[in-house]
């Protein structure tokens, strides 16, 4: 299976659109001639994922008329920038963007910050498969993998995993592995350059409106879930694929030693130790005993991965580009959180590529609305 995402870049009346797209693609002849159509859009060498002046309608006629086989997929759909439904630059329906090619789309990806249940309020998304990816363009290997497809197949084809989406189909489509929602870095409403973080109540109570500078906020996923649904909070269709919800094993070693960031040699190591015993990172999160987690690293690593895999844990929301914070004990008193990451998507929407620096740097306390009222 080739994939490969692109950025079409695009007007509408006068607004510009830029929406993420993945293509799933059966072999390497195929993909060369995608590449070759391709290319007259912008330049695909630029970038891991190129940038292209290409419609959504447009770039899904062409990928699927070079074979019946490939699939484009709407990447991370609730995301504010580059996204199908994007409060900053998307639009409220599939029809709205993909026109006379909608019915060529079976599949949409959640994304960091949405999860099935959010996607399930929206009537008009319940004939697509709801897909789970690590979205892993990034310099860090550990966010790989964060959220997945699990699938049980006959034969390991590209024609059954394809297959399994677009019919939708629980005996092969088993489930998805989401990431806590919350943990995504445009869960709630917020603002990040005053630390300002909103629920959607109280981004309403203030127009969105930050109530520290005055500028717009930017608009949280559940927000904008909760401005085109059309089911109430916790409905659930009949015949949806199941998934469960995680936090990536790095993150929880690293709230679990009282640590603010991910990458530290403390971390690495406690989080090699489990690797070693066990097959995989999602072993140890969904399946490995509390007993067996502690005999290799420690009894409240162990207690740590438990509570998350019993729901037992909450997760501070993420916003405007801010990564959420997982909270393990609610009396936990030392420095846990979280290293606030370079917002990429930001950065060039407001002030363009030449602009673009990689920084890390440590999240200020956040505020919210009773600070200022």
């Amino acid at each position: 299976m080739i994939t490969g995402e692109v950025d079409a870049e695009f007007r509408v009346q006068d607004h510009g659109k830029r929406i993420h797209l993945l293509i799933l693609c059966p072999n390497f002849e195929i993909a060369r001639q995608i590449v070759d159509r391709i290319s007259k859009y912008g330049d695909i060498n630029s970038d891991g994922r190129p940038k292209l002046r290409v419609t959504p309608p447009e770039f899904t006629e062409i990928v699927m008329e070079i074979d019946q086989w490939n699939e484009v997929i709407p990447a991370h759909i609730w995301t504010p920038w580059f996204s199908l439904f994007g409060s900053r630059s998307g639009f409220d329906s599939m029809e709205e963007c993909f026109q006379d090619q909608t019915e060529r789309i079976h599949a949409i990806e959640t994304g960091l910050s949405s999860d099935p249940m959010m996607n399930w309020r929206l009537s008009a998304l319940d004939k697509y498969t709801l897909v789970s990816n690590s979205d892993s363009h990034s310099p860090w290997p550990y966010r790989l993998g964060r959220e997945a497809n699990v699938l049980e197949l006959k034969e390991v084809s590209y024609r059954e995993v394809v297959g399994a989406f677009r019919k939708k189909d629980p005996k092969r489509f088993l489930m998805t592995i989401e990431t806590d929602p919350a943990y995504g870095k445009y869960h709630y409403t917020g603002h990040r350059n005053c630390n300002v973080v909103l629920s959607p109540e109280e981004a309403r109570r203030c127009g969105n409106t930050c109530p520290a500078c005055r500028k717009k906020l930017t608009v949280g996923v559940l927000d904008r879930v909760a401005e085109l649904a059309d089911r109430p909070e916790g409905y659930k269709p009949a015949g949806v694929i199941p998934y469960v919800s995680l936090i990536p094993l790095q993150e929880i070693i690293s709230s679990a030693l009282g640590l603010r960031d991910v990458f530290g040699k403390a971390v690495w190591e406690e989080y090699s130790k489990l690797i070693k015993k066990f097959p995989d990172e999602f072993h140890v999160l969904l399946e490995a005993s509390r007993g067996e987690i502690s005999s290799v690293s420690s009894a409240r690593i162990a207690d740590a991965i438990l509570r998350v895999r019993e729901r037992k844990t909450r997760v501070a929301p993420g916003y405007d580009g801010v990564y959420g914070r997982l909270i393990l004990f609610e009396d936990e008193t030392r420095p846990v959180g979280k290293v606030a990451e370079f917002n990429e998507e930001r950065e060039i929407e407001e002030k363009g590529e030449d602009s673009i620096k990689k920084q890390k740097e440590k999240i200020p306390a956040q505020r919210n609305l009773s600070d200022y009222f």
